[in-house]
Formats: C-alpha cells, structure tokens, sequence
C-alpha cells in the first residue's frame, strides 16, 4: 500500500485538488478531515461530475467525491483485499486504522506483487534451464 495517504480536505476546491494529484502523481486522493474518511475524490470524478457538468473549479470536492466508501482495516489480510476488489469492483481501497485512513491499496499493488511473486518463482527455473542445455548448444563448437 501508499503510505500515508494523500489527503485532501472536504472544502478543498476541485482545482485545488487537481493540482494535488498532478503534483503527487496520484489518481485518487482520500477526502479527510482530522481523522474522519468522507470518501475518495478521482481524477474521473473530477472529469464526469465537475468539468462534464460545467461545475466551478472552485466547487468543494464535497460535491464530488464518491461515496459510500469501501476500505480495509490495517488488520486485514491480503485475501481480503482480493475479496473486497472482487466485490466492489473499485481499483483503490484506503486502508484505516479504526477510523483513522493510514494508507491506500490500489489494484496496480497487488500485480506487482503477483509479478514479484512469479520472478521470484521463475527466476530459479530458468537458471536451472539453462544450466541444464540437452543438446549441448552451447558447450559444442560449432564449424
């Protein structure tokens, strides 16, 4: 998960945030305030609800976060997060701690660690592979 979270309070303009997202290279920011999670705000919300809708890019992100929002509990295990995505069919989960938003999940976190489960997995193969040459390619000289 990202940690901590990027923030973004519940008054904050829709500009505002937009520039927070350009400037952390995030596509979702966690709408909070103190330590209550209001909802998510993304770059699609921003899109479809504001700028599709001819809103102010002084409108509240208030006005345009998504809601209710589905999360993890810093306690939760891996699986759970694989259930939740399943379910939910979002691609970021803000992991709390009680109430508290302590980090986010994004779908693109777990490929990686699917990708670094299976090259560490193959890694060793493959040497062993190469090792192994059946037909004596490389070891043999070739006219």
């Amino acid at each position: 998960m990202t940690s901590p979270p990027v923030v973004v309070a519940p008054r904050a303009a829709a500009r505002q945030a937009a520039l927070q997202m350009d400037a952390e290279a995030v596509g979702c920011l966690l709408v909070a305030d103190g330590e209550h999670l209001y909802g998510v705000v993304t770059d699609r919300d921003l899109t479809i609800r504001a700028l599709a809708r001819g809103l102010s890019a002084d409108a509240p992100v208030a006005e345009l976060m998504s809601t209710p929002v589905v999360t993890l509990d810093v306690t939760d295990d891996l699986e759970s997060a694989y259930r939740l995505f399943r379910r939910s069919g979002v691609r970021r989960l803000p992991v709390l701690d009680g109430h508290r938003p302590v980090g986010m999940l994004a779908v693109d976190d777990l490929f990686r660690d699917v990708l670094q489960h299976l090259s560490d997995l193959l890694g060793p193969i493959s040497w062993s592979v190469l090792r192994d040459d059946p037909g004596g390619g490389a070891d043999q000289a070739t006219d």
